[in-house]
């Protein structure tokens, strides 16, 4: 198997689970927080909708810098609008997951002003900066919406609130 395949496989899992987190976001509680040192419900949910386009910063480049990196959107007036981030940053990761296994293989680095912070393989660094990121702050939104008493839908298995 390619090592796309596998990439491909995975992440088609995990963005199909993200949505329907995604999904769940009400627009009457975009500005809740569990904190104040917290992100708002909508500011995560725009998070989480953001990061596929970390995948294209990891595949169609052999470095990037965080000074080069556009800040954080406010927050977002809707629903609809995390989710229209969220269907057209995954739809244009996905298309750019279209490499040989030595594109995915070449090495790639994180920088801050120049200096190197670290560097990995463009897999395990999607994997890592794009994936598992994506996930950890998914596992956030679900505790977000548990706080709301918002059903948190089965992703890996059932819920609390699903089979």
């Amino acid at each position: 198997m390619a090592i796309k395949d596998a990439l491909l496989a995975e992440y088609d899992h995990e963005m199909a689970a993200t949505r329907k987190i995604l999904e769940r976001i009400p627009d009457d509680k975009l500005d809740w927080k569990p904190h104040d040192k917290s992100r708002s419900l909508g500011a995560l949910g725009q998070h989480v909708a953001n990061l596929p386009n970390w995948g294209g910063l990891i595949l169609d480049r052999g470095a990037v810098d965080l000074v080069d990196v556009p800040p954080m959107a406010g927050e977002p007036a809707s629903r609809a609008a995390i989710l229209s981030l969220f269907d057209e940053s995954r739809a244009k990761t996905r298309q750019l997951l279209d490499k040989t296994d030595a594109e995915l293989a070449a090495m790639w680095s994180l920088k801050r002003e120049g200096y190197e912070m670290f560097s990995l393989p463009k897999t395990a660094a999607f994997r890592t900066l794009m994936l598992s990121h994506l996930v950890h702050h998914r596992g956030q939104l679900t505790v977000y919406l548990r706080l709301n008493d918002i059903a948190v839908p089965a992703l890996y298995g059932p819920s609390a609130d699903e089979g």
